[in-house]
């Protein structure tokens, strides 16, 4: 963690890399707005944070800020989600903001401090790095990146431009996993050797099956939508929701809910700037092909130090649905002299390697956590390290290495075989052909 610097010493650090970047990438003035949390006296009053996206996951992200009056303009490229967001806005807040339909426009805003960004996740890289060379703040939701190239990047441009980034991956800021990790850090299992995943099936709705190609509603700027994603006709199954369920846009159940538990194995095994070296993988895809991702997968990942992560997501089509008490839901940690295993609404540990033998424990109180970061709340850590300059509980670099695991896995099954990687060099060792899913290009006139 860094430590916190004085705002002089802070804005000419700043300001010298700038100088030191900005012909290379031809990035534009990074304090056209001084951010006014890193100065005043009370970045609660004084923060202003735009929103791109505001349907679903933006609209719940949105409410911390309303609550604060925080919310100082939005971005949708969908006219009616912009109408529902103007009246949570004028309820909590007295008044509407400015809205806009590109997000570019909203970055031009010299008076926001920070942007939430929560598209689809074909357009958070991109997003993240605009909003970064616009002199904002981020928080972007999970997963951070589509690909493992564009993280790479993003990383690279948030310390260039000296922005605090926070991914969106909010378990760490959440008692239960707080005490998981504690008790991980303090010796109570012993040595971890495995550690479980599983993740769910694909909730689909089968009122989409079959549903034909048309053109996009008045309301939906559909072009905008693609963004940097490949030109197809506009379907209803594949926006809003359910674009998580399709290759260019997402990558299904790993990188929603992967992105979680994947990310706290990574914290539980210290392992937040690397990653594994060997990953094999295999899967089932839906027999009507009304979607593109697994329906079923099994991967396994082993890492330098010997720990191996098995990960299940979804069920075999010749499998029966189980209920039973040890059925794996969330992160489960194994070692030589106990289990952990934690969820959302849980956290449960034995000192057997049996998973019926594991007992709900209460979760840690705040002040007894000594041995980790604590965040009692995701998005204030976010406005806390805005002002301080500190890294947030998951900086990017976090949120890029366990989008990778994600994103690798993906690879593994997509190709059904196992390949390795450099976590060092985040490269495909000797793999041609996993080498190239790693990046996109994306389509014209976007570009990272």
């Amino acid at each position: 963690m860094k430590t916190q610097v004085n705002r002089r010493a802070f804005l000419k650090q700043t300001r010298n890399a700038s100088v030191g970047i900005g012909a290379t990438l031809a990035l534009p003035n990074i304090f056209l707005n001084e951010t006014k949390a890193a100065t005043g006296e009370n970045p609660s009053d004084l923060a202003r944070i735009g929103f791109i996206a505001v349907g679903n996951r933006g609209m719940q992200n949105m409410g911390f800020f309303l609550k604060k009056k925080m919310v100082a303009a939005i971005c949708d490229v969908d006219k009616n989600i912009i109408a529902k967001a103007q009246t949570a806005i004028v309820k909590a807040q007295g008044k509407p903001v400015t809205a806009y339909g590109d997000y570019r426009k909203l970055l031009e805003d010299k008076s926001l401090d920070g942007v939430v960004i929560s598209t689809p996740d074909h357009w958070h890289a991109m997003q993240a790095v605009d909003a970064c060379q616009a002199g904002k703040d981020v928080y972007c939701e999970k997963p951070l990146t589509l690909f493992i190239e564009e993280g790479k990047t993003l990383v690279k441009i948030a310390r260039k431009t000296n922005r605090i980034v926070q991914t969106g991956s909010m378990q760490r800021s959440m008692k239960t996993y707080r005490t998981a990790i504690e008790m991980l850090r303090l010796g109570k299992i012993g040595k971890v050797h495995t550690i479980k995943v599983g993740l769910p099936k694909v909730n689909w709705d089968p009122k989409l099956d079959n549903t034909p190609d048309s053109a996009p509603p008045p309301e939906l700027d559909y072009n905008m939508w693609l963004g940097p994603a490949p030109d197809r006709p506009y379907n209803k199954s594949r926006v809003h929701y359910y674009f998580r369920f399709f290759w260019d846009y997402s990558g299904g159940q790993m990188t929603n809910w992967g992105a979680h538990h994947l990310d706290i194995a990574q914290w539980g095994l210290e392992m937040d700037n690397t990653g594994p070296v060997e990953i094999e993988g295999k899967a089932e895809y839906d027999p009507q092909k009304r979607f593109e991702v697994f329906t079923w997968s099994s991967i396994q990942y082993k890492y330098a130090n010997g720990v191996k992560i098995d990960l299940n997501q979804g069920a075999k089509a010749d499998q029966p649905a189980t209920k039973s008490k040890s059925e794996i839901t969330g992160t489960v940690f194994i070692g030589d002299k106990g289990i952990i295993h934690v969820n959302r609404p849980f956290v449960r540990t034995c000192d057997t390697q049996k998973m019926e033998d594991l007992d709900d424990i209460p979760a840690m109180p705040d002040d007894q956590l000594k041995h980790i970061y604590v965040s009692l709340d995701h998005y204030q850590n976010w406005l806390d390290c805005i002002k301080s300059r500190k890294l947030p509980i998951c900086d990017v670099a976090i949120g890029h290495r366990s989008a990778t695991v994600c994103h690798l896995g993906n690879i593994a099954a997509r190709l059904g075989r196992k390949i390795k990687w450099d976590p060092e060099k985040e490269e495909m060792m000797n793999d041609a052909e996993a080498a190239k899913l790693t990046g996109k290009v994306y389509r014209p006139p976007w570009k990272l």
